[in-house]
């Protein structure tokens, strides 16, 4: 429910912006909101579920996430929905933050991996299916229904929670870094700010230099806080193994290339080649199916491939979807997107379960929170900061591309499945190479030695 709420608005955004009269900055807002404060309250709502209890903060997101909800859907106007989904994202924190450790609790040996192939089906398949289901209630019961329907399935997720999911906790010393989660707040929401902002107004702006300022000294602000803090909200002891820092550069890299182009090809979808919102959302089921099959079929199989394999494999997939989707072109119809997207939905099948199985296995178990919370972070922040890179890029190639509406369209969104391509694929190399630079000398000598001949004796 809250990986879809990242992608359900997608769909819905044209009537958004004709509803409450908003242009592109308002609708990257309203989908950036959302995922910055998810991004920016993880790993502080991973540390409050190891103190208060998993099950405890998990219960109070989904109650905050449907008063939210209720919110958004009553929105008049483009500023108090922006302000909704920001709380929505808070509330979207405390669940994604302990959801996974609450698994990680529950299972053990190859039970888990099979439970954590289904969390990665169920969340690749969702970012995806949120576009299909967001255009199914736009166009039969309007806009707000995609908020609305959030509160019924709010009460019974409530009702299962506390009937079936026992409690756990970690480490029982542990604190709230509360200077840490303001300063990283700010840094990642001046960051993007400041890219929004840039792409709308001058990368000279006053405003715009100012806000990558700040960010920059609230990143130095942030390390030296987490550097002197008993209780840090993210141990940077963490970030120094290259195996550990690898997936966070892969899980952010990854959202970003493959789910942050959504806003602009639904765009493209309804506004140029006429879809309904309904066919719209079926034009993207390819990578939803795709996602859901190999991930669901592949949590077994997984097991027996070196984590970095399977995270730099489902990258280069990735990246391999987003440069196939260039083939766009001014005549193009929406099935030229199908091949791209069918290899983005493998890639993210393959990435996704392993990606966050591996985080929890880096840390210790009383961090478990502390790595679900920072794996998930850095996929969020993907997705807040892809939204807002690929929608400068493509906002500012539509604005200079010669021709009619439609070449325009395919030229920005060909820009952006170029950068989104080209990220994946060089993130991918970066596991790879971190990997690879990673494994004893022993047995990168062993590789590399030819085979001994073995002599037999006659006779």
């Amino acid at each position: 429910m809250l990986l879809i709420d990242v992608t359900i608005v997608v769909t819905a955004l044209p009537r958004m912006a004709e509803d409450l009269d908003a242009g592109l900055t308002d609708l990257q807002w309203v989908m950036d909101a959302y995922a910055l404060a998810l991004a920016a309250l993880l790993m502080a709502a991973g540390a409050a579920g190891d103190i208060l209890g998993r099950r405890r903060v998990y219960v109070l997101g989904l109650a905050g996430f449907a008063v939210s909800s209720l919110a958004c859907a009553l929105a008049p106007d483009a500023r108090t929905l922006i302000a909704a989904r920001a709380v929505q994202g808070l509330a979207a924190a405390a669940m994604f933050a302990t959801n996974a450790p609450l698994l990680a609790a529950a299972y053990q040996g190859r039970d888990r991996g099979v439970a954590f192939g289904v969390w990665g089906a169920v969340s690749g398949a969702a970012s995806a299916l949120g576009v299909l289901l967001g255009g199914v209630l736009t166009q039969y019961l309007e806009w707000p229904a995609i908020f609305l329907v959030n509160l019924p399935f709010s009460a019974l997720t409530i009702a299962l929670t506390w009937r079936w999911i026992a409690e756990s906790r970690g480490d029982g010393g542990a604190r709230v870094d509360w200077p840490g989660t303001v300063a990283f707040t700010l840094t990642a929401g001046a960051l993007t700010y400041g890219l929004i902002r840039g792409g709308e107004e001058s990368w000279t702006d006053g405003v715009t230099l100012a806000s990558f300022v700040v960010a920059a000294l609230a990143l130095a602000a942030f390390v030296v806080v987490e550097r002197r803090s008993a209780h840090p909200l993210l141990d940077l002891r963490l970030m120094r193994q290259p195996s550990f820092a690898a997936l966070m550069v892969a899980g952010m890299v990854l959202t970003a290339s493959a789910f942050a182009h959504y806003a602009f090809t639904m765009l493209w979808l309804q506004d140029v080649q006429h879809l309904s919102p309904v066919r719209a959302g079926l034009a993207v089921v390819p990578m939803a199916a795709a996602a859901f099959v190999v991930a669901g079929v592949g949590g077994r199989l997984l097991q027996r491939v070196p984590p970095w394999a399977a995270v730099s494999g489902g990258l280069l997939l990735i990246g391999a979807g987003a440069l196939a989707q260039t083939a766009i072109s001014a005549d193009s119809s929406w099935t030229v997107l199908v091949p791209g997207l069918v290899l983005t939905g493998v890639g993210v099948g393959i990435a996704i379960p392993v990606l966050v199985s591996a985080a929890l296995a880096a840390a210790p178990p009383e961090r478990a929170g502390m790595a679900s919370g920072a794996v998930n972070t850095f996929r969020q922040l993907g997705f807040a900061l892809g939204v807002a890179v690929l929608g400068t890029l493509f906002a500012d190639r539509v604005a200079t591309a010669a021709g009619p509406p439609a070449a325009a369209f395919a030229a920005g969104l060909d820009r952006v499945y170029l950068v989104a391509g080209l990220a994946a694929v060089c993130a991918a190399l970066l596991v790879a190479a971190v990997a690879m630079a990673s494994r004893p000398a022993g047995r990168r000598s062993a590789a590399a030695a030819p085979p001994r001949r073995t002599r037999v004796p006659a006779g």
